[in-house]
């Protein structure tokens, strides 16, 4: 069955369907991965986007249990150059087809997505549509008045409140949209969990006796958090706060920064980061539109990370108050792990804290 995608600037581009094939509407984005599409398709952070894969075969080893970032498939769209007919992987207990069609996500493959993924670089990220109808003026008006949801957060957030127990420190995460492979890094560490909606009071955070509070990743612009950002507001100076991504901008805001759109964003697993305090690279993993911006950095703030690439913020920090955060995802080793020393030395800075005390 043919698909057509339809974007915001009139192009059109045909391929073959796969997947469910009910008409879907989003912000098409590219990711840059060679692997980890599993883990792409059920990020929670990707909630409203349709998503491009650079890497050209797509479905290869199949889709298996463990390698999943929520309970779900987060995209609205998945668009691919080739859909791999046959699956082999000894992890392997699907196919991507079987796998997309249960979960009622279209997709796409036998298109150009290179050219595709030049487009959306030089012109950036674009209102898109799927369909396997034909091109229609009605279609057209409803990808011309789609806008991009602001409540993605609310809808991928936990519901209820999640403990898992350990025998170290005890860490709060606020669910902007988790990935569990954050909550399992720090599980790993021998840290206590209790894991929060997005909406809990700072009150009710305070109650929990908690050692430290992250703020999670998650989908959208960190503007339309506004509770989350209040939340962290309150926080601040109350107990040591952690970020990463969406989490990391919140906690900018709250501080009195600034976060704008980025032109296309990043999103794939070669994104080499600097740190600052000892010059030394990391190749990361990410997945956000949105950066904080570094010519509105208040002093609250202290720069410790930057892309290699593009030169935006990737990191900073308030000694002083305890704020910690990190754009990349320390979680991620898509080949390099470098970044997962992050939780080793946020953990290591709640134990200096400690003794301090």
């Amino acid at each position: 069955m043919n698909a057509h995608i339809l974007l915001e600037d009139g192009t059109v581009l045909t391929g073959k369907a796969f997947g469910d094939t009910k008409t879907v509407l989003g912000e098409i984005v590219f990711n840059t991965s060679m692997t980890g599409y599993q883990e792409t398709l059920t990020d929670p952070s990707y909630a409203g986007q349709i998503v491009v894969m650079t890497y050209p075969l797509i479905g290869n080893y199949g889709i298996n249990e463990k390698d999943v970032e929520s309970d779900k498939v987060q995209v609205s769209g998945f668009i691919v150059k080739e859909n791999a007919k046959f699956e082999s992987n000894w992890m392997s207990q699907g196919n991507l087809s079987d796998y997309l069609k249960e979960q009622g996500v279209f997709a796409v493959s036998d298109v150009d997505t290179r050219m595709l993924t030049k487009k959306i670089r030089n012109q950036g990220t674009m209102k898109c549509l799927l369909t396997t109808e034909e091109i229609t003026d009605n279609l057209k008006e409803q990808l011309k008045h789609y806008s991009f949801p602001t409540n993605t957060v609310e809808q991928v957030s936990t519901r209820e409140i999640k403990h898992i127990a350990g025998e170290g420190k005890h860490i709060g995460i606020v669910d902007l949209g988790l990935k569990r492979g954050i909550s399992h890094h720090i599980e790993a560490l021998g840290c206590s969990l209790t894991i929060f909606p997005w909406d809990t009071t700072y009150e009710k955070l305070l109650s929990y006796d908690l050692d430290a509070v992250l703020f999670s990743n998650g989908p959208g612009d960190p503007k339309d958090a506004k509770y989350a950002i209040h939340t962290a507001e309150q926080l601040i100076g109350k107990i040591p706060l952690f970020g990463i991504c969406l989490g990391q901008q919140i906690l900018a805001l709250a501080l009195g920064g600034d976060t704008y759109k980025l032109k296309f964003g990043h999103r794939g697993g070669n994104h080499p980061v600097l740190d600052l305090r000892t010059n030394k690279v990391m190749i990361t993993a990410q997945n956000h539109g949105y950066a904080i911006n570094s010519n509105k950095v208040t002093k609250d703030i202290e720069i410790t990370h930057i892309n290699v690439n593009d030169l935006t913020v990737e990191g900073f920090c308030n000694k002083q108050l305890n704020v910690y955060g990190v754009q990349f995802h320390p979680e991620a080793g898509p080949g390099p792990s470098d970044a997962n020393v992050i939780f080793k030395q946020w953990m290591s800075l709640l134990d200096e804290e400690g003794d301090n005390a």
